[in-house]
């Protein structure tokens, strides 16, 4: 695994923690609704590096 991959997944989870703090004590949402929002986002996330790595794969054949 490459350093910039390491970084970016760094980066993402720093961020989706980010989301959900911002969410529960920022907007007070409650846990519950921030824990979620902020699981959606990282599945969100998820889906598009999926989506990105398919099209890199299918390039590379």
């Amino acid at each position: 695994m490459s350093t910039a991959t390491v970084v970016a997944y760094a980066v993402a989870g720093a961020a989706v923690l980010g989301w959900f703090l911002f969410g529960w004590l920022v907007l007070q949402q409650g846990f519950v609704d921030s824990l979620g929002e902020s699981a959606g986002a990282a599945f969100a996330l998820l889906l598009v590096v999926s989506i990105v790595g398919t099209v890199r794969r299918g390039r590379r054949r």
